[in-house]
């Protein structure tokens, strides 16, 4: 599991956050602070994953607290959930190495996405032995400026098409042949290239019967 610490001066939106956080499979809420102090005590008692941490708190402001938590003794990962649209505080919470920075309010999907993300790019660290550029290149949320060559064969129309489909949800080859009217054969192909470019992952499928299928997760 991964523990999550829930910052907010505002105790029925820390409450909301927790529930959100206690619905997405794999998160688990260990803690939940109202003020700048009780943030930084509880992240070095609790030793949590992830911090989801307000920037307008009643002694310090949570940039304040991500400086803190910047030191040698702690080693977190922090998402700004925050109120504050101005730029400034955007481009510190940027310096202070935040993972994203979601504004209040909104729904569930968009936490939820967002842990989904840090966990698919958890467990991708934890199984390279070493980074190539395309693994760095996800973890770092970067984007190539222009389009990436596909392999020979396939098209930017149909991996579009392949793309959109899997954003959608989990999906075997088969079921994206389905999907798209392709060959699975053809199909396969274009979900192993987002594989390969890091933007997919596979994970196994169990059914009934014989040999696990391959399941293809967008990471995006």
């Amino acid at each position: 599991m991964i523990r999550v610490l829930v910052v907010d001066d505002d105790f029925m939106v820390a409450k909301v956050h927790s529930g959100y956080v206690a619905r997405t499979p794999g998160f688990e809420v260990v803690g939940v602070a109202h003020n700048g102090a009780d943030a930084v005590r509880l992240v070095r008692e609790l030793r949590p994953d992830l911090v989801l941490l307000d920037v307008y708190l009643p002694d310090v402001d949570g940039l304040a607290v991500l400086r803190e938590l910047r030191g040698p003794a702690d080693d977190v990962d922090v998402i700004v959930i925050t109120a504050a649209t101005d730029v400034e505080t955007v481009r510190s919470a940027m310096r202070g190495g935040v993972l994203h920075y979601l504004i209040k309010p909104f729904e569930y999907a968009a936490l939820r996405d967002q842990l989904a993300h840090f966990a698919a790019l958890d467990r991708r660290l934890d199984q390279l032995a070493s980074a190539g550029q395309a693994d760095v290149d996800q973890v770092f949320g970067a984007r190539p400026r222009s389009s990436p060559v596909l392999p020979k064969g396939l098209t930017a129309q149909t991996a579009a098409l392949v793309e959109r489909v899997l954003r959608e949800r989990p999906v075997t080859a088969s079921e994206c042949a389905d999907a798209t009217e392709l060959a699975r054969v053809s199909a396969r192909r274009y979900l192993e290239h987002f594989v390969s470019t890091g933007k997919a992952e596979v994970r196994l499928k169990y059914g009934g019967t014989g040999r696990p299928e391959r399941l293809y997760v967008w990471l995006g």
